[in-house]
């Protein structure tokens, strides 16, 4: 059996991330033009969904907004600590729901309507976040062998607030829903 050199191989090269991260934000970006087109194809549960056809019906995208963005911005900051991105919170909640509904709050459809520049859109997304997410990981986790402060509370059997739980407060106090 060969000694594989594993920063050599594909599958466990930083550099191919991005890439990875990019055509998977492309596909979920462009499902979501297709859910906003022909009513099918959104890649995510059916009540986070729902908040998008909320938003497409009533004009209202705060919650799709926001509860995407803050999924977003949470799993790009636990990403590098875990060494995966959560696709499901990510990629197919932040990518497929949350910045579609900002990009429609402020009446930017071209994104969502237009097929190829779903892709591409969803593309370049993805690329920032991969590109993000191994800058972070390059100064934070890759520079030691530890996960800093998550292995205290590990060791010490107590429970770490979600970063879902940060990233909501963090994009709240960012962009705060005003009810009238």
């Amino acid at each position: 059996m060969e000694n594989i050199n594993k920063k050599n191989n594909i599958w466990f090269s930083e550099r191919i991330f991005p890439i990875f991260t990019a055509l998977l934000s492309a596909g979920v970006f462009a499902g979501t033009h297709m859910y906003y087109i022909y009513h099918i194809g959104a890649f995510n549960e059916i009540a986070i969904v729902a908040m998008l056809q909320a938003g497409i019906a009533g004009g209202s995208f705060g919650a799709a907004a926001a509860f995407g963005a803050s999924f977003l911005f949470a799993r790009i900051l636990e990403g590098p600590l875990v060494g995966i991105l959560d696709i499901g919170g990510s990629i197919m909640t932040g990518v497929g729901i949350g910045i579609p509904a900002i990009l429609l709050s402020m009446g930017i459809t071209g994104p969502i309507v237009s097929f190829p520049l779903a892709l591409l859109t969803g593309g370049v997304i993805g690329l920032v976040i991969g590109c993000i997410i191994i800058l972070i990981r390059k100064y934070t986790v890759a520079s030691s062998n530890s996960t800093f402060g998550a292995a205290i509370f590990y060791a010490w059997k107590k429970p770490i607030a979600g970063g879902a739980i940060i990233g909501a407060m963090l994009m709240g106090a960012l962009f705060p829903i005003i009810i009238k």
